[in-house]
């Protein structure tokens, strides 16, 4: 059921500062809890993997992977990175563990990449071993390149089946999302060594073997359901119509025919906010509040956020706790509204912890954890 579920509306709950002199502890509806900085100094930080052994490998959208070990960021980044285009808003994006990664030391990186004909979103998987990458492979390229530096998306997630979901923006070339012989606008499946499975629902069309869902503006989180197992995604929108959804095969989920969004320039896209055979949102922002990064909290600390979806949020500089009643979302809570950090990503680590990444030229990396 989509839910429009603005400022205005009761739901709706700002979490603030107790007080000055608790300075990252907040106030939420439901519990108190505080900010604790595992790091910082990091460029733009994308994303966060989190290794069997307790440390944490962070991407900087400049092209440089970093780790953190016990508390501590190294100095002296990881070996072996492939050539990444940092420019607009390409880069390093995300990384993501094989299933297997304590028998095989096997990671994805997602990233932006340029020849002479232009930018793209590719991934790469390589071995991880001694703080450097080995054997580095590109398993995935998106096709054709385009000349813009914006929407490469980039999130990733391996569900039960065992396979790779790579999602890629449109490039800012908005009908290119409508195109199934186009890889832009659109989510990809394919196997953990890039071969693209004959079940995928556009198999055999006009080449679009990876494709695995269409009409896509530029993902830029991506989770599973801790129960169903399902994808659940958002959409960074354009002015308005962010959008949360569950990404579901063959799939179209309407960029740019429909959208509860307008141009930039206050200029409408489209007329069309629905239409037969294209996804509605599972709930959407209006105004936006470009969205990124997203994670179900599972952990123990906070017994009234079990089960609940987080979306950190650019422009508006916060967290957003989405409540859930299978897939309705029935409330939604503002937290860190004025901690003025622009949130770039969201993870459960295995410790049990909310974990965020700011994207800033001075980024952090930092855990929610109870206020006592």
């Amino acid at each position: 059921m989509r839910r429009l579920l603005t400022i205005a509306t009761a739901l709706a709950v700002t979490a603030t500062p107790l007080s000055l002199s608790a300075a990252e502890t907040y106030r939420s509806s439901q519990a108190d809890f505080r900010l604790e900085t595992v790091a910082s100094d990091l460029e733009h930080p994308w994303s966060i993997a989190f290794l069997p052994n307790g440390e944490q490998l962070v991407t900087e959208r400049a092209g440089r992977l970093r780790l953190i070990r016990d508390g501590q960021l190294l100095e002296e980044p990881v070996a072996g990175v492939p050539e990444v285009a940092a420019t607009g808003q390409g880069g390093l994006l995300d990384i993501l563990l094989h299933p297997d990664f304590q028998q095989n030391r096997l990671l994805f990186l997602s990233y932006a990449h340029r020849t002479s004909e232009g930018m793209t979103t590719r991934v790469a998987r390589a071995e991880y071993r001694d703080q450097a990458l080995q054997d580095v492979r590109v398993i995935f390229e998106a096709l054709p390149r385009s000349g813009v530096s914006r929407h490469f998306a980039g999130r990733m997630v391996i569900p039960a089946d065992g396979h790779l979901y790579v999602a890629v923006g449109d490039r800012g070339e908005r009908d290119r999302a409508q195109d199934i012989n186009d890889d832009a606008g659109a989510v990809h499946r394919i196997t953990l060594e890039g071969d693209a499975p004959d079940s995928n629902p556009f198999h055999g069309q006009n080449g679009a073997n990876t494709l695995f869902t269409l009409g896509n503006r530029n993902i830029q989180g991506m989770t599973l359901h801790p129960d169903t197992g399902e994808i659940w995604s958002h959409e960074h929108g354009p002015r308005g119509g962010d959008e949360v959804n569950v990404i579901e095969a063959g799939t179209n989920y309407g960029w740019p025919v429909i959208t509860y969004g307008i141009n930039y320039s206050g200029t409408p896209i489209t007329d069309q906010t629905h239409k037969e055979g294209m996804a509605q949102p599972l709930h959407y922002w209006d105004p936006s509040i470009a969205p990124s990064g997203m994670a179900f909290y599972t952990g123990d600390d906070f017994p009234q956020w079990q089960g609940d979806l987080f979306v950190g949020a650019l422009k508006m500089q916060k967290l957003v706790r989405l409540e859930l009643d299978g897939r309705e979302i029935t409330g939604e809570e503002d937290l860190l509204t004025e901690s003025g950090r622009r949130i770039r990503s969201v993870a459960m680590g295995p410790d049990g912890h909310l974990w965020l990444l700011t994207d800033e030229s001075d980024g952090q990396v930092l855990r929610i954890l109870p206020a006592n």
